[in-house]
């Protein structure tokens, strides 16, 4: 590593910029970093100690300036009370099976958070089993993972503060919603428990607390341990100990029957190593099962055969079945080929079968197999859509899985693996006549010639004058698809006139891993051209202008509007960007950070600083340039994207830009995912839509 010589003076008077408005004093210094012989201006470095008092007070002043000027907005509280008839309805999950009870959760009409239910049977009485309204006065406390013990007797369940990843685990008796005093675990952000065939314990992976250790070094740290229920958990035994690598994460899965322990040690998002151990071998060790290779895996075990789905040879991925006692990989047999049309997105064991689901241009299909890879039949969908949620057991004959597109609220349906009878479990009801919005799929042409695909939601009577206020979404990483999917929150725009546009770009998994890596690292460039591509495509034929295109994106999208406005600042007219990264010369050393560098590279490393420089979007804002109309959405509690990009990037851009407003909206008692509550949702989005319709009139 070249290590950079700082240079910190006080920066002499800019040119003149007229700001769009009054902002709140940010001091601005003339930090230069030297990397690899390049001079990197960082002129707001002090915005990135969130705990310092004078960092509060500036980001005080500006959330309070933005909610000032968006309260003022005029079409704000009828989005507002819109949002509220939308998101304030019942909406349940697809139901778990465990023992002789049935597991769901559900948010009740006019209620801010889910609770999870259980019932004795299908049909018995339903009971509350976790309600996290209960616990705190503020809301503050939310619910993350929850996972029940196979004769549903037990769940062992996560709390987390303003839901931020950080969590402790509890233990809880389902039958008298008694919690343990025992077993409570902290560190257990990434827990993941597995129960054992008895539910006497589980399997979790386990992380110092916070502060304990660096952050930035701290999932390096991660165990993995087995907790016995009424033992301390301080003396949890551990089964796998720590990697010593900030960059790796570790989960371990225990098999239906208990014998077979599973363990990944993922390494970014293209590269896992798979271990299993025999426990009821004399003396149970670890052995390798994939081990070394340049390749994904995901391992369902049925008894005593493995069912690895991978994308080792198959780009768009295979099924294998191994044999644990006789493991080496020339033994495998592949039971489900590699489809060139087609991406294998999911499987699992249900009923003794596969339960397989594909992507075919970002549309779902499914079909049921037998453990010899052959055709049962095809799971039939309603429409274009996309299918998930899927929940069953291997030695269970029922199915859940749910479906829903863009116009079709989402259908939970059960069926049984062995006959086929199928049946609708669940259907979401909400107050929006959706047959009035039709779907259409287009292709946009990249700047490498990549064909890009995207769906348009419009109203069926729209005319393609160019004058539509337009929202376009992206995302374009960690192998994350972006299906077809019903969100309440896309009709408020339609009903303005809107169209709703999300666009598949390099980087997700839409079309198997290819896809995704010619869109990280040091071709993460192919990403934002991809997005460019796809907004030229919505002004060449009609839909919109740049005049009425706003950028929308989170996180990892977030990125990617930064990189949109700073690259293409003539392209759009509004950005909304939320919990973002900006600063990638120095992302890896906050929050989550080190965990990406597989997908993104380092600054660090010499051979990956110079593409992740080239577009990171804090160090391409140049000052006298008109960029669009910016909110960018911070959360307070952010654990994983530390806010110190959201605040950096808000600080240059107000400093540089002719353009329309910069604004910096703080979400109070919120983490990466936002807050878990309604009421905070409607506020954000109205706030969201509001600024774009705003910025977009004529």
């Amino acid at each position: 590593m070249v290590m950079p010589q700082d240079v910190i003076t006080a920066m002499p008077p800019p040119p003149a910029v007229t700001p769009a408005m009054a902002y709140p004093e940010s001091r601005r210094l003339d930090q230069v970093d030297d990397l690899y012989g390049v001079k990197v201006a960082d002129p707001y470095r002090w915005l990135e100690d969130g705990k310092s008092d004078e960092v509060k007070k500036w980001v005080d002043a500006e959330d309070a300036l933005t909610r000032g000027t968006l309260a003022k907005l005029p079409q704000r509280e009828a989005l507002a009370a819109r949002f509220k008839e939308l998101f304030y309805i019942e909406n349940q999950g697809t139901p778990r099976h465990y023992g002789s009870r049935w597991f769901y959760s559900r948010r009740d009409a006019g209620k801010e958070k889910s609770s999870v239910y259980w019932r004795d049977g299908r049909t018995g009485p339903e009971k509350v089993l976790l309600d996290p309204s209960q616990w705190s006065t503020d809301g503050s406390a939310s619910l993350g993972g929850w996972s029940v013990s196979w004769d549903g007797r037990r769940v062992a369940y996560s709390v987390k503060a303003n839901n931020s990843d950080e969590s402790t685990l509890y233990v809880m008796d389902v039958a008298t919603g008694k919690k343990s005093d025992v077993d409570v675990i902290e560190g257990t952000r990434y827990a993941s428990p597995s129960w054992t065939a008895g539910g006497d314990g589980f399997y979790y992976t386990w992380i110092p607390p916070k502060d304990s250790v660096p952050t930035a070094d701290r999932p390096g740290f991660q165990e993995v341990r087995f907790h016995r229920l009424g033992a301390d958990p301080k003396k949890d035994r551990v089964v796998h100990e720590r990697t010593g690598d900030a960059k790796t994460f570790l989960e371990a899965s225990l098999s239906r029957n208990g014998r077979w322990l599973v363990l990944t040690t993922q390494h970014g998002w293209s590269r896992y190593d798979m271990h299993f151990m025999d426990l009821r071998a004399q003396k149970p060790e670890w052995q390798p099962l994939a081990v070394g290779q340049d390749a994904l895996y995901d391992v369902d075990v049925d008894g005593d055969r493995f069912f690895v789905k991978t994308n080792e040879g198959a780009p768009k991925y295979r099924v294998l079945k191994v044999d644990p006692l006789h493991a080496a990989r020339d033994k495998w047999v592949e039971v489900i080929p590699e489809r060139k049309d087609a991406t294998l997105e999911s499987f699992g064991v249900v009923g003794h079968r596969l339960a397989v689901g594909y992507l075919k241009d970002v549309v779902s299909q499914a079909e049921l197999r037998d453990e010899d890879g052959k055709l049962v039949r095809t799971i039939e969908t309603p429409t274009l859509g996309a299918l998930g949620g899927a929940s069953g057991n291997s030695d269970d004959d029922l199915l859940y899985y749910s479906f829903q597109s863009f116009t079709y609220p989402t259908e939970i349906f059960e069926t049984s693996v062995r006959t086929g009878k199928t049946s609708t479990f669940y259907k979401l009801k909400v107050p929006v006549d959706a047959s009035k919005y039709a779907v259409e799929q287009i292709f946009a042409t990249s700047k490498d010639g990549t064909r890009v695909p995207f769906f348009v939601i419009h109203a069926k009577d729209m005319v393609k004058d160019g004058k539509s206020p337009t929202i376009l979404h992206g995302y374009g990483g960690f192998q994350v698809a972006n299906p077809p999917y019903f969100a309440t929150s896309i009709f408020p725009w339609l009903e303005h006139g809107g169209v709703w546009v999300l666009a598949n770009l390099r980087g997700g998994g839409e079309y198997g891993e290819d896809w995704h890596r010619h869109g990280m690292r040091r071709e993460k460039q192919n990403v934002f051209d991809d997005y460019f591509a796809v907004a030229e495509e919505l002004v060449k034929q009609g839909f919109t202008s740049p005049g009425k295109l706003a950028a929308l994106g989170g996180s990892n999208g977030g990125l990617l509007v930064g990189a949109a406005i700073t690259q293409r600042p003539d392209l759009f007219r509004v950005a909304l960007c939320a919990v973002p990264l900006l600063d990638m010369v120095r992302y890896h050393q906050f929050g989550s950070g080190k965990t990406w560098i597989e997908e993104y590279g380092s600054a660090d490393d010499a051979a990956d600083f110079p593409s992740l420089y080239a577009y990171s979007p804090y160090h391409h804002v140049k000052q006298g340039t008109k960029y669009p109309a910016t909110l960018i959405l911070s959360a307070d509690s952010d654990d994983r994207v530390d806010p110190m990009h959201a605040r950096k990037f808000a600080a240059e851009l107000q400093w540089a830009s002719n353009g329309g407003p910069v604004l910096l909206r703080v979400e109070k008692h919120s983490g990466h995912g936002g807050a878990d509550m309604v009421k905070a949702n409607v506020e954000k989005i109205a706030d969201e839509y509001a600024f774009a319709l705003d910025q977009m009139k004529d």
